[in-house]
């Protein structure tokens, strides 16, 4: 059961705002000397990674486009239900382009091995992904991040844009829910 405001329903900060803006700087310095001449395109994945893909792309100092894919493999759950749906697709053609997917965290796998095989049947030039959390304890499918922000134990985290039920976005840090919130009597 959730309290009465947000951080009573935090167990502990796991990342804090300022780790959180040292790492993603780092991460945009990285990107901007690997695609140096070119201008890739992020894909945010919506909507936990819209405040991470924000904070990255004002860190990338090459020109760079913005896109965006909502998909689905949770509806209000705690777990992936193994199913992906496209919920909202790019707006442009990704051919022949650098492609850079942005997501909040990568666990199991399932929903960025599904979008990273849809993409690649478009033929763009690369795809790299770029994470914010990696949660490898969680992972069924094998994938790995290109860039990684930070490496997280198997907890559920929210802040930052990740989300129990699309609340707790708003925390301006990574923080790990209580299990009273979101487990069933």
């Amino acid at each position: 059961m959730k309290g009465n405001n947000m951080k009573e329903d935090i167990e502990r900060v796991l990342i804090s705002e300022e780790e959180l803006k040292k790492r993603v700087a780092e991460l945009g310095a990285q990107i901007s000397a690997d695609y140096a001449g070119k201008e890739p395109l992020l894909v945010s994945v919506l909507r936990g990674s819209y405040i991470f893909m924000a904070d990255l792309t004002r860190s990338i100092d090459c020109f760079c486009r913005v896109d965006f894919m909502a998909v689905s493999s949770y509806g209000s759950g705690t777990v992936s239900s193994g199913q992906v749906n496209i919920i909202k697709d790019l707006s442009d053609s990704i051919e022949g382009k650098d492609v850079i997917v942005v997501e909040d965290i990568l666990d199991s796998g399932n929903t960025l091995s599904y979008l990273i095989k849809v993409l690649q049947a478009r033929h763009p030039a690369s795809i790299r992904l770029a994470t914010l959390l990696d949660k490898p304890s969680r992972r069924t499918k094998p994938i790995t991040a290109d860039y990684v922000g930070f490496t997280v134990p198997d907890e559920f985290v929210v802040g930052y844009g990740l989300d129990y039920d699309e609340l707790y976005r708003s925390l301006p840090y990574i923080g790990i829910l209580k299990p009273c919130v979101y487990q069933k009597d």
